[in-house]
């Protein structure tokens, strides 16, 4: 059996334990997860266990998500075709493919403040073929991106201990935001609806993510 074959059984597995566990329900989060490839999103020594339920290594101490928090987040943020999106933690790029599967034919435009995974992101994405869907971009995160705002949809991919006000700024009337909220070891996943230019919170539940650095984020002495 190939590689690529062994890849595609395994990504199979992944999904169908997360529709067992999670009761993963969403079909088109169910496709978008067994069409991304994760494998080609981890390093080299880890391919092996790509598709295990848990956080990666990346480096830079940054870690890829495990795949039932990518799933939660894409169930909930609830993705529909054509709309802009902007992820702030871009990392390896992986949940930015699973989002810009949902949003073809429109956009995620990911931003990471590490150059180096920045630049890995791109060369992940290019190879799992997501290059015309994501944009990288290396900057901080937490002053969003004006250049390309309002998002319909912006998500967060690392621990905030405040919601950065320009993110709150550049999300559209009608949109949504997802971000893990409060200390640097453990936040509370919120979804942040904006409705006539009022801002509405919900709990999700607990979770445990990487510190956000950045303007808005963690300081350097926090982490």
């Amino acid at each position: 059996m190939d590689d690529e074959l062994e890849y595609e059984q395994a990504r199979k597995r992944m999904v169908e334990g997360l529709c067992i566990r999670m009761d993963l329900t969403d079909k088109r989060v169910i496709e978008a997860m067994l069409k991304v490839e994760r494998h080609k999103f981890v390093p080299e020594r880890l391919k092996g266990v790509a598709y295990n339920d848990y956080p990666l290594e990346i480096g830079e101490g940054q870690t890829i998500s495990a795949p039932h928090m990518v799933a939660i987040m894409a169930e909930k943020l609830d993705v529909l075709p054509n709309m802009k999106v902007l992820e702030v933690g871009g990392g390896s790029g992986y949940h930015a493919a699973v989002v810009a599967e949902l949003a073809k034919p429109g956009h995620v435009y990911s931003i990471e403040i590490k150059p180096t995974l920045a630049e890995r992101a791109r060369e992940n994405l290019r190879k799992a073929g997501y290059e015309n869907y994501v944009t990288v971009i290396t900057g901080d995160g937490t002053l969003g991106y004006p250049e390309e705002a309002p998002f319909d949809r912006i998500f967060i991919a690392a621990a905030a201990p405040q919601i950065p006000p320009p993110l709150i700024e550049q999300l559209r009337d009608g949109g949504k935001m997802l971000i893990p909220l409060g200390s640097r070891y453990h936040q509370e996943l919120i979804l942040i609806e904006k409705e006539n230019g009022n801002i509405k919170k919900r709990e999700l539940g607990g979770c445990v993510f990487v510190p956000m650095v950045g303007k808005y984020g963690f300081k350097f002495s926090q982490i």
